[in-house]
């Protein structure tokens, strides 16, 4: 399954690996990437739990404004 955050607070690459490690912390994934210029963060997991990782990611200081799912 495929899961696509919209994350607000994300300025620059350290960004986008500080989001990275807190979502493999928090979930098993099998690719997480993010983009500051898209405001995005891409996961590849089997199962996620949406609640969990917001919180986890929204503690950190950026703000998890949505996320869609692919199949």
């Amino acid at each position: 399954m495929k899961y696509i955050l919209t994350i607000d607070g994300m300025a620059c690459g350290m960004c986008e690996a500080h989001i990275n490690n807190t979502v493999r912390n928090e979930v098993k994934v099998k690719n997480v990437k993010s983009s500051y210029k898209k405001g995005t963060t891409t996961i590849i997991a089997d199962e996620l739990n949406e609640q969990k990782l917001v919180e986890a990611i929204n503690k950190t200081g950026y703000k998890v404004l949505s996320i869609k799912k692919e199949a």
